[in-house]
């Protein structure tokens, strides 16, 4: 497992997961990339989310999550704002949320939908 941290211009941290890595992944106030070569099984939230690799579980974005060409997620999506590329693939809930920032909060009284298999 590799991670990168980096200092932006703003200051705002910014994280990279290339490799495997289990647990729990928390960066709320920066953007989280797993990249191409990243298997991440775990839960995983942050301010914005970019999945190239795999998640296993659930990924929440209190701004944005973006799953590119190919991206997998095995779990459920919470996100205000969601990207979903052609060729990604979803297998779990997506909810999104009214507004930046209650994606940290309870889920709202609506259900979420469910959504299995690739986009495009």
């Amino acid at each position: 497992m590799t991670m990168w941290d980096r200092m932006q211009e703003e200051g705002k941290i910014e994280g990279r997961a290339e490799g495997k890595v289990e647990g729990k992944v928390t960066l709320p106030n920066s953007q989280l990339t797993i990249g191409a070569n990243g298997s991440i099984k775990a839960e995983v939230q942050a301010k914005s989310v970019v999945v190239i690799g795999r998640v296993s579980g659930n990924v929440r974005g209190t701004e944005r999550v973006e799953i590119q060409a190919t991206g997998i997620v095995e779990g459920d999506v919470i996100a205000p704002r969601l990207v979903v590329a052609e060729g990604a693939v979803v297998n779990g809930s997506i909810q999104m949320t009214s507004k930046p920032g209650a994606a940290a909060h309870s889920p709202s009284q609506s259900e979420p939908r469910r959504a299995t298999g690739t986009a495009g």
